[in-house]
C-alpha cells in the first residue's frame, strides 16, 4: 500500500508561484510513475504533469507547459510540482497520484493511489 500526502498548497496572487510536494511512507514509491492532477470547482479532475520512476521522463500537460514542472528525488521519497506565473485559472485542488506501471501515463485511472489533495488558490 502506498500512502501519499500532498503540501505546500495555499494562497497566491496571479504571477506568483508555490511548490507543491508529495511523500510517501510506500516502500516501492521509487518504482513508480507520479503524477499531479487537479480539479477546479464544478469541473472534472485533470492531468497536469507526470514523472518517469527514474526521473528521466515527465510530460505536461499544454495548460501548465513552460510554466510547471515536476520533479523528484527517489532517495527522500519526495515529488515537487514547482508552479511558476500561476493565473487564477490554476485555482484547484491538486492531487499528488502513484502509479505502478512503467510508462509515464496522462490517464487518472491508471493511477492506482492518491492523496487527499492541497488546495490552491490564486487571486487576480
Amino acid at each position: 500500500q502506498v500512502q501519499l500526502v500532498e503540501s505546500g498548497g495555499g494562497l497566491v496572487q496571479a504571477g506568483g508561484s508555490l511548490r507543491l510536494s508529495c511523500t510517501t511512507s510506500g516502500r516501492t514509491f521509487s518504482s513508480y510513475v507520479v503524477g499531479w492532477f487537479r480539479q477546479a470547482p464544478g469541473k472534472e479532475r485533470e492531468f497536469v504533469a507526470a514523472i518517469a520512476w527514474n526521473g528521466d521522463s515527465t510530460y505536461h500537460a499544454d495548460s501548465v507547459k513552460g510554466r510547471f514542472t515536476i520533479s523528484r528525488d527517489n532517495a527522500e521519497k519526495m515529488v515537487w510540482l514547482q508552479m511558476n506565473s500561476l493565473k487564477p485559472d490554476d485555482t484547484a485542488v491538486y492531487y499528488c497520484a502513484a502509479d505502478p506501471t512503467a510508462w509515464v501515463t496522462t490517464t487518472e485511472t491508471d493511477y492506482d493511489y492518491w492523496g487527499q489533495g492541497t488546495q490552491v488558490t490564486v487571486s487576480s
